[in-house]
């Protein structure tokens, strides 16, 4: 397989569209890798500083793309860079928002140019106001968001999310935003310039919690593995392991299924507003009854009595869980090095247009006599222009 073989991701929902991606770090190239999923020709513009590709992070964000090396405060190929972004349909970066505009290459300055580019901006706490040139990263944005504050043990004090999760929703939401002005160009015929931050995307998927305060004037506490609202429902031991339970408004039978129906006529599980004043009391009942049997029997049992019950997996076991595997939620691509990388797909499926992953990633610079070639560049002033990525 070639390194960049577009035959399978050029079917996709997004051929013919070409994005300059001016990312870095994680939350702006998880946008550019699902717009290139999606069948996006993605051209990554990359500093002229001598660095390797990386190891199994970056692979996995900077497949699918092509890569050329651009020093964007040369004259000359700043001037490469507006005869790229002139003939593309999106620009995505990720700068502090005053850096675009020292380089010369913001908004108004490249929409003048090309009145039907969407100009997609990710930030860590938005274009304007006091903290809008603060390097933001994902830690500090979820502290900020008041999500660390409602993760983990009741007590123990704020908890980090286990996933980069700010970075994760900013980049998705910023793929969202990027399809939005899309459509909107098929009806004006321009393009917009939309933008996103760590902190907005942090924020909003605190979603119920943060409507919690807003609405009811409550600061939701942590709840540790505990749903926050909704009792029971959990993470429980079994004879082998965990499993997570989620009765909803089926307590009856659950109660049933747990060999414990005595549950159902206890004055303190008689209904929601009891279960949730006693929660603790009956958090160690469930889990004296799940320390019964392993996680396989609950998670067979609970489900066919129309209980929601699954398994608390670690990584490699969740990769061997059977429905996992029939979702084949990874592809191989080549390793610029030689042999064969894994990678995740985009966990979207199209019944006309398929989602694939067309090529691995690349070495930094790896495409830039071959684009400059494509926009017009002779070899002497492809000589001139290349950056060296060795």
């Amino acid at each position: 397989m070639a390194l960049y073989d577009r035959t399978e991701a050029g079917n996709g929902p997004l051929a013919g569209l070409r994005v300059v991606d001016l990312t870095r770090a994680r939350a702006g190239p998880t946008c550019t890798r699902q717009l290139a999923d999606m069948g996006a020709e993605v051209i990554r513009v990359v500093e002229p500083s001598p660095y390797s590709l990386g190891g199994s992070d970056t692979y996995n964000l900077q497949r699918n793309k092509r890569s050329m090396g651009l020093d964007l405060t040369d004259d000359r190929a700043r001037e490469a860079f507006f005869r790229l972004t002139d003939r593309a349909d999106v620009v995505v970066e990720n700068y502090r928002p005053a850096v675009k505009d020292r380089l010369g290459i913001g908004y108004d300055v490249l929409s003048a140019r090309n009145p039907r580019l969407v100009y997609a901006s990710l930030s860590g706490f938005g274009q304007e106001g006091p903290y809008a040139n603060r390097p933001g990263v994902d830690q500090i944005a979820q502290g900020l968001s008041g999500l660390m504050s409602v993760t983990g043990p009741p007590g123990s004090g704020p908890w980090r999310v286990g996933i980069a999760i700010s970075d994760t929703a900013a980049g998705t939401f910023l793929t969202q935003g990027v399809l939005a002005a899309l459509l909107a160009r098929e009806r004006t015929g321009r393009g917009q310039w939309v933008h996103t931050s760590l902190l907005e995307a942090a924020i909003n998927f605190m979603d119920f919690q943060a409507v919690r305060w807003l609405t009811d004037s409550e600061v939701p506490p942590q709840e540790g593995n505990n749903h926050p609202t909704i009792v029971p429902m959990g993470m429980f031991a079994t004879a082998d392991g965990h499993v997570n339970v989620a009765p909803m408004s089926r307590w009856e039978t659950f109660a049933e299924a747990l060999g414990a129906p005595e549950l159902v006529a206890d004055p303190r599980f008689a209904d929601r507003d009891a279960r949730t004043a006693h929660r603790i009391e009956l958090d160690e009942v469930i889990e004296q009854r799940l320390a019964t049997a392993t996680t396989a029997e609950w998670v067979e049992r609970l489900n066919a009595a129309g209980c929601p019950c699954g398994p608390v997996l670690a990584v490699d076991e969740t990769f061997a869980d059977p429905q996992v595997e029939h979702l084949n939620i990874f592809s191989m691509v080549p390793d610029p090095d030689g042999g064969e990388l894994a990678v995740l797909r985009l966990p979207l499926t199209f019944s006309d247009t398929p989602a694939a992953v067309g090529a691995g990633p690349v070495h930094p610079g790896h495409h830039t006599q071959e684009i400059l070639a494509e926009l017009g560049y002779d070899d002497a002033e492809i000589e001139a222009l290349t950056v060296s990525t060795d």
